[in-house]
């Protein structure tokens, strides 16, 4: 049913306190960097829909042929909204921190461990909101093991919002090929198939897409994390239980 003006703006009003409580809970210690990256990812992504829902409300029937572009940017610009938030949630249920701290500037390093230097500098820099150095030490890693899951599926998700960003069809062609990839190189895996699914629920005309991929996910048996940050997605395609 068609929500009239008022039921948007309150929407948007609440969805804006959500963002602001979850950053005061942070910054006092009551939420963890996950928690607050979950919510602060699905506010995010809700808000964006809501203002373009409020926008094509009040536009004029005669403007929204020549707005569709304009909607399309706004749903690019709320993947680029989240990518921080997403990444950084995902990070911790794709591959764990290697424990003992920071092992730059060893002299031997093994394969394995130049991969774990290279995967924790990336988590860094995309925790520091620092998308291109990220994308630059997953590329390293892809230079050393091009079938590694993390790198595949994190590069493909960088690449398609820096070009959904910047309207390159270049680039967002090439981040969906890279999240076909990764998918393709570990069926098994959980999180290529969330940021491919959130890639296509996010691209009009793919929602088709979107479901199937979905309902893969859920079938990989993801963790709570992954789960947390796919449940706005499941409920909008009726996917979600409980």
């Amino acid at each position: 049913m068609k929500r009239s003006e008022n039921q948007i703006l309150d929407e948007i009003a609440l969805r804006e306190a959500s963002l602001a409580d979850a950053q005061r809970e942070r910054e006092a210690g009551e939420l963890s960097a996950i928690e607050a990256a979950t919510i602060e990812a699905r506010e995010t992504l809700a808000l964006v829909a809501a203002r373009e829902e409020l926008e094509s409300l009040r536009r004029s029937p005669g403007t929204r042929r020549s707005s569709r572009r304009r909607r399309r940017w706004l749903l690019f610009t709320g993947l680029v909204c989240v990518l921080i938030a997403v990444v950084v949630v995902l990070w911790a249920s794709l591959r764990p921190r290697q424990e003992g701290g920071s092992i730059t500037g060893s002299v031997t390093l093994s394969r394995g461990q130049h991969i774990t230097q290279l995967l924790t500098e990336a988590q860094a820099d995309l925790a520091n909101n620092l998308p291109l150095s990220a994308l630059s030490a997953y590329q390293q890693v892809l230079s050393i093991s091009p079938k590694n899951v993390v790198a595949l599926t994190e590069t493909g998700w960088l690449d398609f919002s820096a070009g959904s960003s910047g309207g390159s069809a270049t680039l967002v062609t090439l981040g969906e090929k890279e999240l076909r990839i990764a998918i393709a190189d570990n069926p098994r895996s959980a999180a290529p198939r969330l940021y491919y699914g959130i890639v296509a629920y996010s691209t009009p005309g793919n929602r088709a897409i979107a479901l199937s991929q979905f309902k893969v996910f859920l079938d990989l048996h993801p963790t709570n994390i992954q789960l947390g940050v796919a449940h706005p997605y499941l409920v909008k395609l009726g996917l979600a239980t409980g």
